[in-house]
Formats: C-alpha cells, structure tokens, sequence
C-alpha cells in the first residue's frame, strides 16, 4: 500500500506540472487565432479594428491577466469544457475529440497491442533459439523494419496498394457514400479503409518489440537463476517462460506503458498522410490553425493517457518484481 500511495502521490505531482506546462506552451507560440483569420480576410482587403474586436468575440480569445487565465483555465479542466474550437467553429472541443478519438483508440490502439504481443513472443523465440536461423532472421528482419520512418513506409504503401494496384482506398476513414452508424455494413467499411495505415503502424514499430525483448532475454538467461532452473531438469519451455522471459519482458512492458499511453495522440505523421479523421490528424491541424482550447484538450488528453498508463505499469511492476516496491 506505501508503494501504491508513493506512486498515486507522484502521479498527483506530474499531472499538476503537465496541466501547468499545458497552459503556458501554446501561449509560447507567436501570434493569436485571431491573427490567422484576419490575415485570410486581408486578401480580400483592408480589416478595420471592430472587424478585429468582432472576430475575437466570435472566437472567445481569452481575456484578462495571466493568472485570471489560469483560474479560467483550470475550471475547464476540472469541468471537461474547452469552449468552442477556433479551427472548426461552430463545433465544441467536445463534439470533435469525441468523434475522432474512437478511430485512433480503435486503430493505434489495436496495432500497437498486437505489435507489442507478436513482437515480444518472436524477441523471446530468437533469444532462445540464438545463434540460429530463428534466430537470424528476426534479428535482420527487426533491424531493417525499424529504419523505416512512418510517412516513407505510409507513402509506399499507398502509392503502390492504392494509386497503382487500387487494393485499398487512399483517404479517410470510411467511403464518401457510408453514413457511420453501428451497422455491420460501416463496420466492414471502416476496417477496410485502416488496413493501410494499421499496415504502416505494425511494420515499423514491430521491430523494435523484437529486437528488444530478445537483447533483454540474451542477457537473463546468463544469470545464475535460469542455470539452476535447466540444471534442475525443467522444460525448456517452462525455464524460457517463467523464469527468463518474466524478468526479460520489464524494459519492454516500459516501453509498452509509453506507447499504450501514446494511443490516445494518435500517430500524427500516418494519419495526416492517409487523411484518417483521428485525433493525430486534428493535433495536427489545431497547431496549424493555433487553436488553443483544442490544442490544451488534446495536449491534455494525451499527456493524463500517457501519466495513466505508466502508473498502472508501475503498479505492475510491484507485482512481477518485488525488488522494486522496496
């Protein structure tokens, strides 16, 4: 209980300093939201001052000191209301991350579970069968995939499977023609339209899984521990599970934690390139458009998704390791 209670504690902590730091970064950048719309009106132009005063109105710029700001500021965060967003107005901050939040939870997060599943059995089976072809050839194979940045491997992939061979559709998440809805027909179309960028996800973040878990393996089965346990006539199977891989898998159940807390952010890079409607995708837009309620939602989303995560891994932790609650 006094390590669950240190960790709650520090997480109280952490959470405190990022919802600050998420307050004061966007107010960092030059400019104002309103700043941006009135250079797109003085195209067409000349914009007088009561133009200007009329479109911070409608955008709901923040007034008052800094401090007045941060009272403001904090009372959203508690009540869950952002306001409305500069970028997409009329819509609130609440209708637009609730709308896309399920594509990137459905697509990121199913990827990277997976990923970090396939990846790990196969670091386990290499470390154990090293110095073979099994060894070998997920060694390469993971070395290779990992260079791969995501926008190279998402633009291969969709101009060979998508303009050349026309095997998949190139944007968006579901067609033009389907209304979303819990019907089995949009179901079949939304997977379809996340093959790609699932794809381009499971390529490049797999061979970090494996050639991580298995230098981590290599170096458990040299302790004492996994000698004793194959001196003592147990199952290969039994020593290479239970005893090497339990303490092997700690680094990558980290790593885990951070990229399991990322899902919420989305992978900004894949899902701009294949236009899919996520929250990657409006990030990504918000800090072109400089939308401060949307950017500090998101920001925020992501930063309490990432803080959660690593305080269940660390929880975790006390279980597999004891070591570590003292």
């Amino acid at each position: 209980m006094k390590y669950v209670l240190q960790k709650l504690g520090l997480f109280v902590l952490t959470l405190w300093a990022a919802v600050t730091l998420n307050f004061i970064l966007p107010r960092l950048m030059p400019g104002t939201p309103a700043d941006a719309a009135i250079a797109k009106l003085a195209q067409n132009g000349p914009v007088t001052e009561a133009t200007r005063k009329a479109i911070e109105a409608q955008l709901g710029i923040p007034k008052g000191n800094i401090f007045e700001q941060y009272v403001s500021y904090l009372h959203q965060v508690i009540t869950l209301d952002f306001g409305t967003s500069y970028t997409f107005y009329p819509q609130t901050v609440s209708q637009l991350v609730s709308t896309a939040l399920p594509y990137t939870v459905i697509l990121v997060g199913v990827v990277t579970i997976l990923a970090f599943v396939i990846g790990t059995l196969i670091g386990v089976a290499a470390a154990w069968k090293r110095g073979t072809w099994l060894d070998a050839l997920p060694t390469l194979g993971g070395s290779f995939m990992s260079t791969f940045p995501y926008f190279w491997t998402a633009l291969l992939l969709l101009f060979f499977t998508g303009y050349v061979l026309h095997w998949f559709p190139t944007t968006g998440a579901y067609s033009a023609t389907t209304t979303p809805s819990v019907s089995g027909e949009f179901v079949v179309d939304a997977l379809y339209h996340s093959i790609l960028p699932a794809i381009t996800i499971l390529i490049t973040s797999l061979g970090g899984w494996v050639l991580g878990m298995r230098n981590a393996m290599i170096n458990t089965l040299g302790d004492d521990y996994v000698t004793f346990a194959e001196a003592n006539g147990l199952k290969s199977r039994t020593v290479a599970i239970r005893y090497a891989a339990r303490n092997a898998i700690l680094p990558n159940l980290t790593g885990f934690g951070l990229a399991l807390g990322g899902v919420v952010g989305g992978s900004v890079l894949v899902e701009q390139v294949f236009g899919y409607p996520g929250i990657g995708y409006l990030l990504f837009n918000a800090v072109i458009g400089q939308d401060y309620p949307l950017m500090q939602a998101l920001f925020l989303m992501i930063t309490v998704s990432v803080l959660v995560a690593n305080f269940l891994v660390d929880i975790l932790y006390g279980v597999l390791d004891p070591r570590t609650r003292k």
